[in-house]
């Protein structure tokens, strides 16, 4: 691989739109988001329920039901090439291979009607065209990598059968059966209790590290983005906010949200320090068919003016001289 391809990122996304129809009106659940990730590194999406992250991750693969939804307007383009202009037969020949995706909830993602393994297999005979014994035991041994005890037992065993995070480690073992070049989980641990979360995200991890492959992580949870993630977007209402690396995040915020978030953490993580109890963000996440003008975040914020009223901020970078990648959809960003 020569070293501009290799510099390269390997999925950027530019300006993407993605809207749903409703009888209420048109939820503008993306808007005109920006991002990039480099290969090999995670990239952390976080924001509160509702903010347009899953909404985000099914438009890189063109899985936004239609109707309502509709992607109106943005590239999306994966080693350069555009995703959303992409033949749909050319499209699925990267889904479930060099890109790959985690859901929520694996009970809704796996089908109840097949077995685990029949799953698995059908996507490995499909992208790398083994016979259906090889198939097979490739599936029996990705199942025993992602911590499934009796894997040849378990392989035949349906859905409803296997607890939560067997679940969630079949899903695991599904997106990674084609070795994929990206790796997109969305909230992989939401559904699961405490001890299996951790047991997961290290997991996820631990796959990740060895592999070399890159990962877009999707979660609410800043602490696991502290854990695990290179560079974080903070997002709110549809809209990247703020762009960073972890460690400049969480040493010195430069968005009012982000500090809101923070200032909810029940303990210091990765360097932020908290002082006092902790703080809510006051009032309501605006509806986003009727978004107000100028800031969305302008009726919860502290630090609002009166051109935060007005102009709705876009997302500047170079307002941190020792990172030159932060950027922050704020106009007092540089004050913070």
């Amino acid at each position: 691989m020569d070293a501009a391809r290799q510099s390269a990122p390997l999925l950027e996304i530019r300006g993407l739109q993605t809207c749903f129809d409703t009888p209420r009106g048109t939820v503008r659940a993306v808007r005109g988001v920006t991002l990039a990730v480099g290969r090999g590194r995670t990239l952390g999406l976080v924001g509160e329920s509702g903010c347009g992250k899953t909404a985000l991750a099914l438009s890189i693969l063109r899985l936004v039901p239609s109707p309502p939804g509709r992607i109106a307007s943005g590239t999306v383009l994966f080693e350069n090439r555009d995703l959303l202009s992409m033949p749909l037969r050319e499209l699925r020949r990267i889904r479930g291979n060099r890109i790959s995706m985690i859901f929520q909830d694996p009970t809704a993602a796996l089908n109840p009607v097949f077995t685990i393994g029949s799953q698995i297999e059908e996507v490995i005979r499909l992208h790398r065209g083994l016979g259906r014994r090889e198939a097979r035991e490739h599936a029996v041994a990705l199942l025993g990598r992602v911590g499934i005890p009796s894997a040849e037992k378990r392989i035949d065993e349906y859905p409803a059968s296997l607890s939560g995070g067997m679940r969630q480690r079949a899903m695991i073992a599904m997106a990674l059966c084609c070795q994929p070049d990206l790796l997109i989980a969305d909230e992989p641990s939401t559904a699961l209790d405490v001890t299996i979360q951790a047991q997961i995200l290290d997991l996820i991890h631990t796959l990740k590290e060895s592999s070399g492959m890159a990962m877009l992580l999707i979660t609410h949870n800043l602490g696991v983005v502290a854990q695990t993630a290179d560079e974080v977007a903070v997002m709110y209402a549809g809209k990247i906010v703020e762009y960073s690396s972890v460690l400049s995040l969480f040493d010195h915020p430069m968005h009012p949200y982000t500090l809101g978030l923070l200032a909810s953490l029940p303990k210091a993580a990765h360097g932020w320090k908290r002082r006092g109890r902790l703080s809510a963000i006051g009032g309501m996440v605006p509806e986003l068919f009727a978004l107000p003008t100028g800031c969305a975040f302008r009726d919860r914020c502290a630090y609002a003016i009166e051109r935060c009223w007005r102009e709705d901020p876009p997302l500047l970078s170079g307002i941190d001289p020792a990172d030159p990648s932060r950027a922050s959809a704020c106009w007092r960003a540089k004050e913070l």
